[in-house]
């Protein structure tokens, strides 16, 4: 994988068989990478970047005002959220692989389904 800065912006460049270029600013950090085509060279691929460059940074600036989960510990009664519903976490050590189930399902008005 190659990689490029611009001013204080390091960007991952990822070739492929496609026909368009593609850049993209990735939560949580602000990571940006740029897909190009396999025949495009590096000074276009720089300029392009460039040219890009305060929409990188507004976007960059979107991604560290936004709030974030706290880290996952995985312990007794933590919540979890799937599919937009929050569960509470049981956890039963048992030796076996590692297991999710969902039980007691409430819906959104309060009553279990």
């Amino acid at each position: 994988m190659e990689q490029i800065t611009i001013g204080n912006i390091k960007i991952e460049v990822v070739r492929k068989d496609i026909k368009n270029i593609h850049l993209a600013v990735y939560p949580p950090t602000g990571r940006v990478r740029i897909a190009a085509p396999l025949n495009l060279n590096g000074d276009a691929i720089r300029l392009f970047a460039i040219s890009k460059f305060g929409w990188i940074k507004r976007n960059q600036r979107k991604f560290e005002g936004q709030e974030r989960m706290t880290p996952r510990e995985y312990k007794e009664r933590e919540s979890h959220y799937f599919q937009g519903i929050r569960y509470l976490l049981n956890v039963i050590e048992v030796e076996a692989p590692p297991k999710v189930e969902i039980k007691n399902r409430w819906s959104q008005n309060g009553k279990r389904e």
